[in-house]
């Protein structure tokens, strides 16, 4: 493979993951944006449609709030071991989730 379709290929892949990690953290101004919606809507399909989307929003950052928790416990259980590598890892899978979360 030529060095050309290497970069290309890593380009796309750099420009996704960032689309995706953009996307990822704004699943709780998501979550706002549509309640907030929902709140001031005048009929009850835009308020359902809006609690809907606000819903799907919150239970991602949830999820991420999970596993950022997980991730956490992970560090302090390998910290308190003497394992710095491995509670470092976790650490930063938790700063990944919990960022994700926002």
């Amino acid at each position: 493979m030529n060095t050309k379709l290497i970069g290309l290929v890593a380009g796309i892949t750099l420009f996704f993951y960032s689309f995706c990690s953009y996307a990822a953290e704004s699943h709780m101004a998501e979550a706002l944006k549509h309640a907030e919606a929902a709140a001031s809507a005048s009929d009850a399909k835009a308020v359902a449609e809006h609690a809907e989307a606000a819903k799907t929003h919150a239970k991602v950052a949830d999820e991420h709030l999970d596993a950022g928790i997980k991730s956490l416990e992970t560090a302090i259980e390998h910290g308190k071991l003497g394992h710095a590598d491995v509670a470092k890892v976790a650490a930063e899978e938790a700063v990944t989730h919990l960022k994700a979360a926002e």
